[in-house]
């Protein structure tokens, strides 16, 4: 293995010095997504998580859809709390949410592996506003309920078959942290780790969009299904509306890109990648069967 990682970065450092144009085209790709999509949608989110989960706030937040999520999933205020950032703000944010109820004893390993398996996706807000436009898709309901629906239900199978025996864990402090005393000392602690994580989600979209040089320099053109495979974002600017049903479903997938962000969260702890990408692949492969159903109904609207 190691023979074969000298041999794949010594030729993609060759393609670099080589066809430095190139190159800088594809990096500047990833950049330019990172800087303009990434971070006004993410960096936020991850802030405002952190201090959050950090200051307790939890229970009080979720107190208005507790009572909507419990009496479906039986799960805790914290993996309640999980459940909503991991779908409003999508990757991976889901991971990063699950990681950081797990460091503050605010949720338990298997109750962090639960929301791991169906909690982290592509974020409704980039979904609709950047996804579906390039996409030039019409339609929103349909491509929600495939993107969204089949997830939460896919997490409702699980918690009541593989993760059944799960017990929500109460967590309850018995210090009370005063709000003017550690505000700031938790935002500043936030936010280095926020400013972390989204640097590193910039890196992986720069080397992601930067390997498509290769395959670029074996069938002498961009090929838009490799890039959606490394790295969705820049894959679909390459694409655009060329291949909808392959688009559908590498955004239920999120690319090798997301899965590489995925796995810096879980780094330091006990939380396994390969299971969180089996759970990730079977819901794309639900997400091309709903998409195969789709065409069969109803012929005249798909993929409208």
């Amino acid at each position: 293995m190691k023979y074969f990682y000298s041999v794949f970065f010594g030729l993609l450092i060759a393609c670099i010095l080589s066809q430095s144009r190139l190159s800088m085209a594809y990096a500047s790709l990833g950049l330019s997504l990172w800087f303009e999509k990434m971070i006004p949608a993410l960096l936020p989110f991850m802030i405002l998580s952190g201090v959050m989960v950090r200051m307790h706030l939890i229970k009080s937040f979720t107190k208005i859809i507790y009572p909507l999520i419990n009496p479906i999933y039986h799960v805790s205020h914290a993996v309640c709390y999980g459940m909503f950032m991991g779908f409003l703000c999508g990757f991976p944010m889901g991971a990063k949410t699950a990681v950081e109820l797990l460091e503050n004893q605010e949720i338990s390993e298997q109750e962090a592996n639960y929301l791991l398996s169906f909690c982290n996706n592509i974020g409704p807000v980039y979904y609709i506003s950047y996804a579906l436009p390039t996409l030039e898709r019409q339609m929103k309901i349909p491509y929600l309920l495939g993107m969204y629906g089949i997830p939460l239900v896919y997490g409702f199978v699980l918690r009541y078959t593989l993760f059944r025996k799960m017990t929500c864990k109460i967590h309850e402090k018995t210090t009370k942290i005063h709000f003017s005393d550690n505000i700031l000392e938790q935002l500043d602690i936030t936010i280095n780790s926020s400013l972390q994580s989204i640097l590193m989600l910039g890196g992986y979209m720069i080397l992601f969009n930067l390997i498509n040089i290769l395959p670029h320099l074996i069938c002498g053109y961009s090929n838009g299904l490799i890039a959606q495979i490394m790295e969705i974002s820049g894959g679909l600017k390459i694409s655009g509306n060329k291949t909808p049903f392959f688009s559908l479903c590498a955004l239920s997938f999120g690319g090798l890109s997301c899965l590489a962000q995925t796995n810096s969260c879980l780094r330091e702890t006990r939380l396994s990648i390969k299971t969180y990408l089996i759970h990730k692949l079977v819901i794309t492969s639900i997400m091309i069967g709903y998409l195969c159903v789709w065409r069969v109904v109803f012929p005249k609207v798909f993929l409208a």
